[in-house]
């Protein structure tokens, strides 16, 4: 009987490469995922040399790598863009020359559900940005490292490489998981970037919701098509070990659905509390969005008021309740009978000019909200410079170099997404753009 091939398989104490020595440091302060849930062997080599000694005939290649979750500090808003080289094509645990430019690519198999969870494994661990460091799962710490990750390649590639993994798809067939590329051949140093697409933020495509390894760490940002900067050049891809995946077929475009609203008369009964509120998708929101308008609200409503709950409702259902001298949980924002009897009366006091958040002298007052295209990239007016001001007062004005002025700037944009994660608002809710709830909370 021929003697079995036994493998050591121990990079944390044989590897010298830097991101195995990364590893070694973080090692000793972290907490490792459990094997079964994808965690990786190394993470747990030093506690488990017995049973890795016992079983040398396991087969360790293959798994899912999953990132190891290493405390770090509270993330600060890093640059739109990384701006920084990425790494060759290598192997996992550490640097190694490039393969061979016509290497096969392996296919591994993958869900979109799989694709997400891993994409916020690094997200959670709050994975610092590098080009030359290595993670605890082995892929580098750079954006082609992270969708190297999210899709489990099984080894790193590079912004020049990651295409021949998937097939090109057009802007209406994204889903989560997909991929957005932009490599520079001219200068793959400068420029080249990837993110992982994670849906839409609305209805109108305009944004979506980006996974992206960046400059400080992992971030998961509400972000412009096709991204910050060299918008027209990141073009979409799907990853061809996708399980699962729907028949790629453009999306129709979305067919208005027109629904019946209710008359607003004088005796129009209270249809209950059911019918408003988040997750509320009815007529009567877009009858009490009307009402509200009619009576000083339009402000809160920049689109026209519709079928869909939105904090657009909740503030001018509140600026109404406030007008009418109500406060605490009689201004709680839902409309209850007494607020919607006022309004199809039209009887009741109208939304002020401006707001309060509670009675005061005139300088507690808060502007009106300007809109959402009026703080916005290429906005240009009085609007921006009232914002600017009001977030230095507030003490958000490290980011402006030469103080606030009257043209939109990333200077706004990094002090309003500062202010935002300041009231412990994460993700699309903190994306750096003041919607309603963010301008009434400044000037409040």
């Amino acid at each position: 009987m021929p003697m079995p091939l036994f493998t050591e398989y121990d990079p944390e104490r044989d590897c010298a490469c830097p991101g195995c020595a990364q590893r070694r440091r973080s090692l000793a302060r972290a907490r490792a995922i459990p094997l079964r849930d994808g965690g990786h062997p190394a993470a747990r080599g030093a506690r488990r040399a017995l049973v890795l000694a016992t079983a040398a005939g396991v087969v360790l290649g293959g798994g899912g790598g999953a990132a190891v979750a290493v405390a770090n500090p509270e993330p600060v808003p890093g640059p739109l863009a990384p701006g920084s080289p990425q790494g060759p094509r290598a192997p996992l645990h550490g640097p190694a020359p490039a393969a061979p430019p016509h290497a096969p690519t392996v296919r591994r198999q993958i869900d979109r559900a799989t694709i997400i969870n891993r994409a916020k494994l690094w997200l959670d661990a709050q994975v610092p940005y590098s080009m030359s460091l290595y993670w605890t799962d082995g892929y580098r710490q750079d954006c082609s490292g992270y969708v190297s990750m999210v899709w489990n390649l099984g080894t790193n590639e590079w912004t020049g490489s990651l295409d021949k993994f998937a097939t090109r798809i057009t802007k209406d067939e994204l889903l989560p998981g997909d991929m957005l590329l932009f490599h520079n051949p001219a200068d793959p140093n400068q420029g080249s970037h990837v993110t992982l697409f994670g849906g839409w933020v609305d209805e109108s495509r305009t944004h979506y919701i980006a996974y992206e390894q960046t400059r400080p760490y992992t971030r998961k940002l509400a972000t412009p098509y096709g991204y910050w900067n060299n918008a027209t050049k990141y073009l979409p891809y799907r990853y061809n070990g996708l399980t699962g995946a729907p028949a790629v077929t453009p999306v129709p475009p979305a067919t208005p659905v027109t629904l019946p609203v209710p008359k607003p008369t004088v005796d129009a009964p209270y249809p209950g509390a059911e019918k408003f509120g988040p997750g509320a998708n009815n007529a009567y929101v877009t009858q009490l969005g009307r009402m509200l308008g009619e009576r000083g609200g339009a402000r809160f409503y920049p689109q026209g008021a519709g079928p869909q709950w939105t904090d657009s409702d909740r503030l001018a259902t509140e600026a109404f309740q406030r007008a009418q001298g109500w406060t605490g949980e009689e201004a709680d924002g839902l409309p209850g009978p007494q607020t919607w009897k006022l309004l199809v009366q039209k009887k009741g006091k109208d939304i002020p000019p401006t707001t309060t958040g509670a009675a005061g002298p005139p300088s507690l007052q808060v502007p009106t909200y300007p809109g959402a295209a009026a703080l916005r990239p290429g906005a240009f007016g009085p609007a921006v410079t009232t914002l600017g001001r009001q977030l230095m007062k507030k003490g958000f004005g490290k980011y402006y170099s030469t103080g606030p002025g009257p043209r939109w700037g990333e200077a706004d944009r990094r002090a309003v997404e500062a202010f935002q994660r300041a009231q412990g608002w994460r993700g699309a809710s903190a994306d750096g753009y003041p919607g309603p709830e963010t301008w009434r909370r400044l000037f409040a």
